[in-house]
């Protein structure tokens, strides 16, 4: 959408909504030949016959996929409805049955400061809640990008918010929803210190916030009051680390006690999670990882913000990701780490501090303990590294002619198929912000074109011209096919909520045959990854991290900028020398690339 010279687009944050795009929704043919195109490098040839013929039945006049895409299409022109993706989200990620603590959350670690623990964990307080009064107010500008408004509707997520692990499917409790409209009216936070939980209020009656020194006045009380540790059976913080059916069940355990319920509404309403650690990291991988999982009695993992501040001032957040993406998440930390506290605000005195407890039998502490014990297990099975290119950046790639993205993503198959011996499959999220309810874009890198790439790298007959050019080639493809992403022409997401369409209401629309697609070569392998890929470019964060995505899975968050590079890589701890193959390798693939370009 352009709009006439005489029009402006709103600076109020949510004043652009209803006029920004929609999603593009793509008819079967599109997405079908689409995704025919993007699994056929992965596939041998009688898996592609496999693959082809099923998208052929998929297609043809008697499949049930019609009665479903017409029932995607009917959605999408509902009144209210903004996407025909705003169905898709909520099952993605809520419907999801294993832990998300590690597994789906992700992490920023943020720039250096000078500040020590208490002042900086006052000071990012204070910011995030005159964020959020600017936010009630309407008053944060809109992200615009090349003279694009992007949608502003997660912000409304960023404060308390919290999932609710359900049997079947999770749900959240959140503002500006029909059960709580409008921005949230709670006042207060929640502050772990030790395995110990307190509210603090960090606005007054009449809606005023603290000072940073009445904040350091508040958490200095609670270390005083949290200083002994608290015992692990009586964190319930574990028990989010759990998988969601079995939370549930737990959190069903608490609720039979009312004062559970009320320490349970006091961490769901709270406006975010503050986490003080009483250690200094060892080093910066070790800030990461306690970032990622770190001991999860000090964690409410199910809360969409939680901000992490250790014993020496580093700093950092862990994100639910149900309603967050990365691209929200970076605005908020920008503001945050530039904010500049008001001058001549009025002290008000030390905020109220009270502890939240729960009231926890036999059963439940062996509940919390176990849960404990079995995440510890888990985050120890876990292995990570961070890789940091102090001499290359977005500024170098572009002055050999190449897109940063692209050259990093093609350095990753180089030293993927260096150190697996194979080419596996790649996802990396595309941003797709600019429409309405906008979120992001499943974009699969390996095309014909990274195969060629890939063997053309190490031909002992390929020479450096050659070489150059298949380079040159792979990443002109990875350009074309995130633009396409950029603007929704992708098939993984429209096919896959077409399977969730079937699943739900297939009896209802009388589709209930088996779509063989969902079991071909092509879709099973497009989507097993091996590696998962994700950027974050902000100057004010040093590092970004999530969990491997699965069995053979290395998980790649990269923060590339103008004058430097760095990653957070993290796999199961039993391909881990792979992993660690694959950083060396891209050592020197990275390296090896801007030879071959700069030759």
């Amino acid at each position: 959408m352009t709009l006439n010279s005489s029009e402006t687009w709103s600076t109020s944050t949510f004043g652009n909504e209803d006029r920004l795009p929609r999603v593009p929704l793509p008819t079967l043919a599109e997405s079908c030949e689409r995704f025919v195109e993007w699994c056929a490098p992965l596939l041998g040839e009688d898996e592609l016959a496999a693959t082809e013929a099923a998208v052929r039945a998929f297609q043809s006049p008697g499949s049930p996929a019609h009665a479903l895409q017409a029932a995607l299409e009917r959605y999408d022109a509902e009144e209210g409805v903004r996407s025909w993706l705003d169905t898709f989200w909520p099952y993605r990620y809520l419907g999801r049955r294993d832990r998300i603590a590690l597994n789906a959350n992700f992490f920023f670690l943020f720039r250096e400061s000078a500040q020590e623990q208490v002042e900086r964990a006052a000071g990012l307080i204070a910011a995030a809640v005159d964020y959020k009064q600017l936010l009630d107010a309407e008053a944060i500008p809109p992200v615009v990008q090349r003279g694009q408004p992007h949608s502003m509707e997660q912000q409304k997520f960023l404060f308390s918010t919290t999932r609710i692990p359900g049997e079947v499917q999770d749900s959240v409790r959140a503002p500006y929803s029909a059960e709580w409209p409008g921005p949230s009216d709670a006042r207060h936070i929640a502050v772990f210190y030790r395995g110990n939980l307190f509210r603090m209020q960090v606005l007054s009656a009449e809606g005023r916030p603290h000072t940073p020194d009445d904040l350091a006045a508040g958490l200095h009380e609670i270390m005083k009051s949290g200083a002994a540790r608290a015992e692990t059976d009586t964190s319930v913080g574990h028990l989010t680390t759990k998988a969601r059916a079995e939370w549930a069940a737990s959190r069903e355990a608490l609720l039979a006690d009312p004062g559970n319920a009320a320490a349970l509404d006091a961490i769901e309403t709270a406006l975010f999670c503050l986490c003080l650690e009483d250690f200094t990291p060892e080093n910066t991988l070790d800030a990461c990882d306690h970032l990622l999982h770190g001991d999860s009695g000090n964690r409410w993992f199910d809360k969409a913000v939680s901000l992490i501040v250790f014993a020496d001032g580093t700093a950092g957040i862990n994100v639910e990701h149900c309603g967050l993406d990365g691209t929200t998440i970076l605005d908020f930390v920008d503001t945050l780490l530039q904010h500049e506290p008001e001058e001549g605000r009025a002290a008000q005195g030390l905020p109220a501090v009270d502890p939240i407890e729960f009231v926890l039998d036999a059963d439940l502490r062996a509940d919390v303990r176990a849960a404990a014990g079995a995440f510890k297990e888990y985050a120890d099975n876990t292995a990570t590294t961070t890789l940091s290119f102090e001499d290359f950046g977005a500024n170098r790639a572009k002055q050999l002619g190449m897109s940063p993205d692209a050259f990093v993503q093609m350095a990753y198959q180089l030293a993927h198929k260096r150190s697996k011996g194979l080419t596996g499959a790649t996802y990396e999220s595309i941003a797709t912000r600019q429409f309405q309810n906008g979120r992001t874009e499943a974009m699969r890198v390996v095309t014909p074109e990274v195969v060629r790439f890939v063997a053309t790298m190490d031909d002992p007959d390929a020479d450096a011209e050659t070489r150059q050019a298949a380079f040159r080639a792979a990443a002109e493809k990875h350009v074309a096919r995130a633009k396409e992403c950029q603007a929704g022409q992708a098939p993984e997401q429209h096919l896959w909520e077409l399977q969730l369409i079937q699943r739900r209401r297939g009896a209802e629309l009388g589709a209930t045959e088996q779509l063989d697609l969902y079991e071909t070569p092509g879709w099973l392998k497009m989507r097993d990854d091996y590696l998962s890929t994700s950027s974050a470019p902000s100057t004010n964060i040093r590092y970004f991290g999530f969990g491997s995505t699965s069995s053979q899975c290395i998980g790649v968050a990269y923060v590339l900028l103008p004058d430097r590079f760095n990653l957070y890589l993290s796999t199961p701890e039993q391909v881990a020398d792979e992993m660690h193959s694959f950083a060396e390798h891209l050592t020197r693939a990275v390296r090896e690339l801007q030879e071959l370009l700069a030759a």
